[in-house]
């Protein structure tokens, strides 16, 4: 088998030598079209605006610029990109995933979570302070609300419990197809950053660091352009360790998450194949030279099988793995689907789980499951279209949240 984890050339990237869509494009590229057509640089702001703030889905909208300009653009086959919500299912809970069409027939799911899922608590920022408030007390407060943004046509890494991971690996997405879902989201959602806060996690659809530049470069589009803060985004990898290397030298780069899974060599491997590639011990030790922001700390997410990794043996084994870390850790309950032959354990594992990192010093919690009876939740991403008809039950009802 050949190596599908060396770099974003494994699947084909959607780049072109010149540009067709405005979605994608940096505010140094908008000036390079604007000085071809010979008009003056502030035109390239104007387009900035357009396209990232206002949301105008064709390049006619874009009502700062002369209609001879809009014209010319329109005649050199540059479209906004604006992508196509081709269907959109609404949960119990009030989560709401997006199925998101491309040109080229291809799609990919994006999720809103209008209260989070307390996947940032404890991560050392504004974000993570809100999510511990509403693991704490429950109420819905809108800073928490929170985008599932996908990276890839289906994903490469393929992690055993992932829904995701039997679609196989069709393309990495650009950077405008990735900003794109963000902006589609936040349109339909009639939510505008900076003035409203929102929360962005790259846990959807892929590994994010196997399409490492378009990640990068579409991070840096949604903090200039569309004005989501760094330190409210977070990527989370599988663990590609000479990214994480990357990663850490960016000068503007989301919080990290690794999604850890097991707490041994032999368990990893099999239930995470790329841990042949890259083991434990790299995976830690890229984990323990990452340099942090203050207060900032590492997230690890841990997700729960029942009889597989879910004993107090495997805690004891994240305990010493973890141990001089500044860091926290996600505790997922499986969320089932077609295809799975894993089982979610019972509350009672879960509990038990939490207790045994947290009397350890552990700063552990259990992320609250959204949109399950959507396929939604995580783990779940696989394009589907047909909703049982009986649905999970609602979330709040499946898993505490231990408090302290």
């Amino acid at each position: 088998m050949g190596d599908r984890f060396t770099t974003q050339e494994t699947v084909t990237a959607m780049t072109e030598s010149r540009p067709s869509s405005l979605l994608g494009l940096d505010h140094d590229e908008i000036a390079s079209l604007v000085e071809e057509a010979g008009e003056p640089s502030y035109r390239a702001q104007q387009i900035m605006d357009a396209v990232y703030r206002q949301r105008v889905e064709s390049v006619d909208q874009i009502s700062t610029l002369p209609q001879q300009f809009r014209e010319q653009l329109a005649q050199r086959g540059i479209s906004v990109g604006f992508p196509k919500v081709e269907k959109k299912f609404v949960s119990v809970d009030g989560t709401v995933r997006y199925l998101i069409a491309f040109a080229d027939g291809q799609s990919v799911e994006t999720v809103w979570m209008p209260e989070g899922d307390g996947g940032e608590a404890g991560d050392g920022t504004e974000a993570g302070e809100s999510a511990e408030t509403g693991a704490v007390g429950g109420r819905t407060h809108l800073s928490r609300a929170t985008i599932c943004v996908s990276s890839q046509v289906g994903c490469a890494v393929d992690c055993q419990f992932c829904l995701t991971a039997l679609l196989g690996v069709k393309r990495n997405l650009s950077a405008g197809e990735i900003v794109g879902q963000v902006v589609a989201v936040l349109k339909d959602q009639k939510i505008s950053p900076p003035q409203d806060r929102v929360n962005l996690v790259f846990m959807g659809m892929g590994e994010p660091f196997l399409n490492y530049d378009n990640f990068m470069k579409a991070v840096r589009l949604l903090v200039e352009g569309v004005g989501v803060a760094e330190s409210r985004m977070t990527v989370s990898t599988a663990g590609i360790v000479s990214r994480i290397h990357d990663f850490g030298q960016e000068p503007v780069r989301p919080k990290l998450a690794i999604s850890l899974n097991a707490s041994n060599d032999a368990l990893r491997t099999k239930l995470m194949p790329l841990n042949k590639k890259w083991n434990l011990a790299a995976l830690m030790a890229a984990a323990r030279e990452f340099p942090l922001r203050a207060r900032e700390r590492i997230t690890f997410e841990y997700v729960l099988l029942r009889g597989v990794n879910d004993a107090r043996a495997n805690a004891v084994e994240v305990v010493e793995l973890l141990r001089g870390l500044r860091a926290k850790l996600n505790l997922i309950a499986l969320n089932p689907g077609p295809g799975i032959e894993f089982a979610t354990p019972e509350e009672e594992s879960v509990a038990a789980f939490q207790k045994t990192l947290r009397e350890a010093g552990i700063l552990a919690f259990v992320r609250r499951p959204r949109g399950r009876d959507i396929y939604a939740a995580c783990g779940q991403l696989k394009r589907t279209v047909e909703l049982p008809t009986s649905p999970a039950p609602p979330p709040d009802s499946v898993l505490p949240v231990l408090e302290g």
